[in-house]
């Protein structure tokens, strides 16, 4: 847009058209017809509504720090769609796919991180360089927060003398499968079992209750799954 003066909702349609063909191996399509539709509403907004607001002219470090927030926000809710605003995203999701091992806020850090960089030595802003770190920053701590939440479960433990009792109750409450192993007390040597199963983070009150009325001596212990794939979770075939 500095260079060609285009309107930057028809230039992103446009720069968007090499990063589809570089990424269409990785990704889905039902991904990028998802997108498609994402695309085109930003580009009219950005084009055509976005001019019709008043522009904010405020404190630039409020507006660094808000912008961050509000951003990392809305492209969780979207992602968690199974869609994405195009452009970088596509790029994104393309290294996701060869880096599983990387959160998609971190991809999203380093990316935004050398956009950011490009656009410090065209404009020659130090200091917008510098409040777009600190926005790239909190965009991608609140993206990672709202993507890993929404596939995060509860991992839980349970030492009892009764496991059937226990595993029926988790199954009448919330309706969640448990597996059951043979354990023996490192201290005690007593012989007991160990039902482990995994829930969502909003049944884990019902399960302990259940499990507590099950069997009131029984050891639970609960702890943080980041990411649930398979059977009444995260499907393993993500887009």
């Amino acid at each position: 847009n500095h260079f060609t003066s285009l309107p930057i909702g028809l230039l992103t349609i446009c720069l968007n058209i090499p990063i589809v063909l570089l990424s269409i191996r990785f990704l889905s399509k039902s991904f990028f017809l998802k997108s498609l539709k994402s695309m085109l509403f930003i580009a009219i907004f950005i084009d055509v509504v976005f001019p019709l607001l008043p522009s904010y002219h405020g404190n630039e470090l409020l507006a660094a720090i808000f912008t961050g927030i509000l951003t990392g926000a809305g492209l969780g809710f979207i992602y968690m769609r199974g869609s994405s605003t195009g452009g970088s995203d596509f790029l994104i999701f393309s290294a996701k796919k060869l880096w599983p091992q990387l959160s998609i806020g971190e991809i999203t850090l380093v990316m935004d991180g050398i956009i950011i960089l490009v656009g410090a030595f065209v404009f020659r802003k130090v200091d917008a360089a510098l409040y777009g770190g600190i926005m790239t920053a909190l965009e991608t701590t609140v993206l990672d927060k709202i993507v890993s939440g929404s596939v995060m479960g509860k991992l839980t433990y349970i030492v009892t003398n009764f496991p059937q009792k226990v595993v029926d109750a988790i199954d009448l409450s919330t309706e969640r499968g448990a597996t059951v192993f043979e354990c023996k007390g490192g201290y005690s040597k007593v012989e007991k079992n160990m039902v482990m199963c995994v829930c969502a983070k909003s049944e884990i009150v019902r399960l302990r209750r259940a499990v507590t009325a099950a069997d009131p001596k029984a050891f639970i212990m609960v702890t943080d799954c980041a990411e649930t794939f398979g059977l009444g979770f995260q499907p393993t075939n993500e887009q």
